[in-house]
């Protein structure tokens, strides 16, 4: 007699994957209505890109491998790593871009080493950063905020800059395109510039993270705390991760408040709250034990703030996911609770 298996991640019902997916979009939504505010329909349609991508390639991959595609596709993973890797992407990526980082995350990362369950990368963060290495000139093109732009973009004017790689009338790509808090950050302390001097443009009108940009940090960030009361993750990831990330900013930036931003200029500039709650915790490729998760998230935390500090990288949330998804076996190995009746030895 056959038997249905299903691979990891196993969850107790009610929390079946799919569950538990569906309920991490649902807390992506809020974030995805602020970004498509803030920066343009370039958001939603990277989504609807990177979705189909992603779904196609799925669905090829596992009819290749002779299983029934439906269940694969229901439990809604593809889709999570889609959405994950659109807004992580800046919103005028050329088209093909967007479709060969979709491919490579499901393909590459996912299905070659077995699918849901196997991949030992976050598949949207290894995707993201194939295109980052790859074309770094378009991958750091982000628009400014709309509070930021005189002339933003109408629906057909994003369409064509997208899939025909055309500006608008009387307008440049340079025009179009502004520097991040995290790379204006960067650029003016590469060029022995003081942070007082660095936060007297117009990105910098007494906000925290740059003006408009901490808006999709807080409420990824109250996504993230339904997704801990829903019990979809734990908090010792995102906790332990922005506690260190908090802590050498608060340390360095009480050193030399000249060379270093205040703290919660990390916190809230670029994906570390998206990256704490939403792709830090995914169950597959992190820690799985409750001490090593705190191993993990401190490991990352510190690893994003070593490498923006001094990297070359002004963001690093990608690479230090991708550092610690190494590690993760390891630490899981060296932190497993104790067995009951099983003591130490006196």
């Amino acid at each position: 007699m056959l038997f249905r298996n299903i691979t990891s991640p196993h969850t107790i019902r009610p929390n079946a994957v799919t569950t538990v997916m569906l309920r991490v979009i649902l807390a992506l939504v809020p974030g995805i209505i602020t970004m498509t505010w803030l920066f343009g329909w370039g958001i939603l349609i990277n989504i609807v890109l990177a979705t189909i991508t992603a779904v196609v390639s799925e669905a090829f991959c596992i009819k290749l491998r002779g299983r029934p595609v439906m269940p694969a596709l229901s439990d809604l993973s593809a889709i999570v790593t889609a959405l994950l890797f659109a807004i992580a992407i800046p919103p005028l990526l050329p088209w093909w871009l967007t479709v060969l980082g979709a491919a490579f995350a499901i393909i590459l990362i996912k299905q070659m080493y077995g699918g849901l369950g196997y991949n030992p990368f976050n598949p949207a963060m290894a995707a993201y950063v194939l295109l980052l290495v790859s074309y770094p000139a378009d991958m750091t093109a982000w628009l400014p905020p709309v509070v930021l732009n005189e002339n933003p973009l109408n629906f057909m004017q994003t369409l064509s800059a997208i899939f025909a790689g055309v500006a608008p009338e009387g307008m440049t790509w340079d025009g179009l395109s502004g520097a991040t808090p995290l790379d204006s950050m960067k650029i003016g302390f590469s060029q022995n510039q003081l942070l007082s001097e660095i936060r007297t443009g117009p990105l910098w009108q007494g906000m925290i993270a740059g003006y408009g940009w901490e808006w999709p940090s807080i409420a990824f960030l109250l996504g993230g705390l339904w997704m801990i009361y829903k019990r979809v993750i734990t908090w010792h990831i995102p906790v332990s991760m922005l506690g260190p990330l908090f802590l050498f900013g608060l340390v360095f930036s009480l050193l030399d408040p000249e060379a270093h931003p205040f703290p919660l200029f990390h916190l809230f500039s670029g994906g570390a709250i998206l990256g704490a709650f939403f792709i830090a915790t995914d169950p597959v490729s992190a820690c799985t034990t409750p001490r090593g998760r705190l191993f993990y998230g401190a490991a990352i935390g510190a690893w994003i703030y070593i490498i923006r500090t001094w990297g070359g990288y002004p963001d690093a949330v990608a690479f230090a996911v991708l550092l610690l998804n190494m590690s993760a076996p390891i630490i899981d190995h060296l932190t497993q609770p104790k067995v009951y009746g099983h003591g130490s030895k006196k």
